[in-house]
């Protein structure tokens, strides 16, 4: 982006890049939309067209999980494109011109998520509380980048978790966290008590909460890093596609990024739909998609379970 795949990279970097063969050939895989379309017509696409345009043409009743990664309200280079600060009370009314065109997008038992950092957080909230039914705030740890020296350093993120409705899907037990157990408890016939042996690892699997503390971010030697500023982990998005969808079902992303909600997406065995108004983003999600053909793995997930961060050793990344 903006030649950043000529840049000069260290030998063991696996940032994902693209050469100007690929961006030719990926990007006629794009589409974009100038009449109403069937769900079979976009389902598993990447449309390339700012959100505002596509959300007039896309099929009302259709859309199982919203997932939403906009843009914080902070001044951000993204591409050739920037976002800059506004007022909080301009920023909701941004945030509205976008999220009260996609609720008809919903099934009745939809689930939404939104991500925001402190700055965004209650702009969302009270956002979103307009038009959906408030059930949590999830609390991600994004432990990356300096310090600051004169204020708390930053490292958390919020996700606003919302339905559509009383009815919605949470599948507790897709997105449990087996976690190391430091000091366990045996009962009188010497068997492990609510806790599992398996050879020299002694773990408990945990209900999830809403403070999510094993989360790698993306970085040079993972193959999923891109050279988007605010990519989110397949991994977090793969905890909320887990908990919140069944195979089969149809999640969507409308400010794709790189693609790292569609990865997931098509990893776990949904269907998906993404709109980036970037070409060069949709171009990295459309060559990450197409990896996933020999790589479906998600970063600490194994057995059905997400391990705790570092606790699983044959897990790369986790």
């Amino acid at each position: 982006m903006e030649n950043l795949h000529n840049k000069q990279r260290a030998p063991l970097n696996r940032t994902l890049i693209l050469d100007e063969t690929e961006i030719a050939t990926l990007k006629k895989k794009l589409i974009k939309l100038n009449e109403n379309s069937s769900l079979k017509k976009i389902e598993n696409k990447i449309i390339n067209q700012d959100i505002l345009e596509a959300v007039e043409y896309l099929p009302g009743n259709s859309i199982d999980l919203l997932f939403i990664d906009p843009p914080y309200n902070i001044s951000k280079k993204f591409n050739k494109r920037s976002f800059k600060e506004m007022e909080l009370n301009e920023y909701e009314i941004w945030l509205d011109s976008w999220l009260g065109k996609m609720i008809r997008l919903l099934k009745d038992t939809a689930s939404v998520y939104i991500c925001g950092d402190w700055k965004s957080s209650a702009a969302i909230f009270n956002v979103g509380s307009k038009y959906l039914r408030v059930r949590n705030r999830i609390i991600w740890e994004r432990e990356k980048g300096r310090g600051a020296k004169t204020n708390w350093k930053n490292c958390t993120e919020d996700i606003w978790f919302f339905t559509k409705s009383n009815e919605y899907t949470f599948n507790v037990n897709a997105v449990k966290l087996r976690r190391k157990v430091l000091a366990p408890y045996r009962g009188k016939d010497g068997a492990p008590k609510d806790w599992i042996e398996k050879g020299k690892q002694s773990y408990r699997d945990t209900f999830p909460s809403n403070i999510w503390t094993d989360i790698s971010i993306p970085f040079w030697s993972m193959p999923e890093n891109t050279d988007h500023p605010t990519q989110k982990p397949e991994k977090l998005i793969a905890k909320i596609i887990l908990a919140s969808t069944n195979k089969g079902d149809v999640v969507f992303d409308p400010f794709l990024g790189s693609g790292s909600s569609v990865v997931a997406a098509k990893k776990l065995g949904r269907n998906f739909i993404g709109v980036e108004i970037d070409e060069m983003y949709c171009c990295l999600a459309q060559k990450r998609l197409e990896l996933v053909e020999n790589d479906k793995e998600i970063q600490g997930l194994n057995d059905g379970v997400f391990w705790e961060r570092n606790s699983f050793k044959d897990q790369k990344n986790n």
